[in-house]
Order: C-alpha cells, then sequence, then structure tokens
C-alpha cells in the first residue's frame, strides 16, 4: 500500500479508528491515502477534518472540489489523485470525454462562468501565485465569491499539492477498480 507502515482497518484503535469508521460510513471504504495517514493519528485527524469541510462546504460544489484536486495532481504528477479524482467526476455523471478536455485545457472544464472563473483563479495561484493580482479578485467577486470562498477554494488547491507530495513520496498505490 506505502513504503511505510499505515494501519489496516482491523487494527484501528483510537483516533484512526473513530476517522476510519466516519470515512466508512460516507464513502463505504477507507481511501488508501488516508490509510497513509494513519501512521500519524494527528495528521490523519486533521486531514479527515479538513475533508470533511470540503465535503460540506456551503459555497463550493462537489464538480469544483473534485476538478480543482484532479488538475492540481496533474501538475504534481500525482496519479493516486488524478484516478480518485477523475472517477468521482465519472460518479457525478461527468463523461470521460469532458474530463479529458479539462485535464487538457481547464478552460474546458463542463462548468458554469462563476465556477470556472474559480477554477482557473485556483489553478493560477497555485502555480504562479505571484501573478495574482487585485483585479483577479475582484473578477471573483462580481461574480458572487466571497473573500472566504477565495481562500478556501485556494487553500484546497495547496493543501492538495501537500497531499500529493506526500501521495508521490509514501508510494499510495491508487484504489483497486
Amino acid at each position: 500500500m506505502s513504503i511505510i507502515k499505515t494501519v489496516e482497518t482491523n487494527e484501528a484503535a483510537g483516533t484512526v479508528a473513530k476517522v476510519y469508521a466516519a470515512l466508512k460510513q460516507s464513502l463505504g471504504f477507507v481511501p488508501n491515502g488516508m490509510k497513509l495517514l494513519s501512521s500519524s493519528p494527528q495528521t490523519l485527524d486533521r486531514q479527515f477534518q479538513s475533508v470533511s469541510y470540503y465535503m460540506n462546504h456551503p459555497t463550493l460544489g462537489q464538480a469544483l472540489i473534485a476538478m480543482v484536486r484532479m488538475l492540481v495532481s496533474m501538475k504534481t504528477f500525482c496519479a493516486y489523485c488524478v484516478d480518485i479524482n477523475t472517477r468521482l467526476l465519472l460518479d457525478m455523471g461527468f463523461s470521460a470525454e469532458a474530463i479529458q478536455a479539462t485535464k487538457k485545457n481547464p478552460e474546458m472544464a463542463p462548468l458554469g462562468e462563476k465556477e470556472k472563473a474559480m477554477l482557473l483563479f485556483v489553478m493560477k495561484s497555485v502555480f504562479d501565485g505571484h501573478a495574482v493580482e487585485k483585479g483577479d479578485i475582484a473578477q471573483l467577486r462580481k461574480l458572487g465569491w466571497t473573500d472566504a470562498d477565495i481562500l478556501d477554494a485556494t487553500a484546497l488547491g495547496a493543501y492538495m499539492m501537500a497531499g500529493d507530495i506526500l501521495y508521490n513520496a509514501f508510494k499510495v498505490e491508487k484504489e483497486a477498480a
């Protein structure tokens, strides 16, 4: 599963058992990426809190969130995260063709104007933060995004990079199909 020791579901206790139970209830399984973090129960719990926050985000849609995660992971060469987020988008009803087009060119993302603007902003922020200008923020506000939304979406992209580093370094395997 990875090159460091992780806690399997049948061995979990304490915080790890609590997080695993919540993941099983909400997803039906414990993703390998979360199992990796079981080596540090505090890190696992922090990541679970973050995932839970975004799964229930009041304004950032799940398709936007999955696309941010997928596109960031493509740039960081995290096959694990690209795969899991591609599957999430397929499960949401997006066609394989639309997802592939988005992977090639994020401007082709099958999102409304508001969400597509946020997606493109996050990609710009994460991969060329120095290029972000006041006008970028003003445009997002004009579309109805709040500063909290802008910060949350950008933080999601930044957190995804951190996760990708861990998943790549410790060789997390893709979920079985």
